[in-house]
């Protein structure tokens, strides 16, 4: 017997879909940078919203979340009460050659 869940799935924007201005304007931000490369160092659908040590609320995570989702960068699922994520690097990788690559590179240290 399936159970329902209290929230609706999410919707994902594919890369195809996305500008190169909404994919800045979402790496820009330092939180999301920070769930990006996060993501980019964690095996695909094993971080829950929550695992996330980023200084914001819940509702502002899910609004950066929501941000991601829109621009082709993340895909999240629920699994049973948990919300896990992927970053979506082959596909905005393909949209976007080398833009994760950039956004990913350790900062210079100074």
């Amino acid at each position: 017997m399936a159970v329902a869940s209290h929230r609706a799935a999410p919707e994902h924007t594919h890369p195809e879909d996305v500008s190169v201005l909404a994919a800045l304007a979402a790496l820009a931000d330092p939180v999301r940078a920070t769930l990006v490369r996060e993501l980019a160092g964690s095996p695909e659908w094993t971080r829950s919203c929550g695992s996330f040590d980023v200084p914001v609320g819940k509702a502002a995570l899910s609004h950066h979340f929501a941000v991601l989702r829109g621009a082709g960068l993340v895909e999240q699922r629920d699994q049973g009460p948990r919300r896990v994520n992927r970053l979506r690097r082959e596909e905005f990788d393909a949209r976007f050659p080398g833009l994760l690559a950039l956004v990913l590179r350790p900062e210079p240290r100074g």
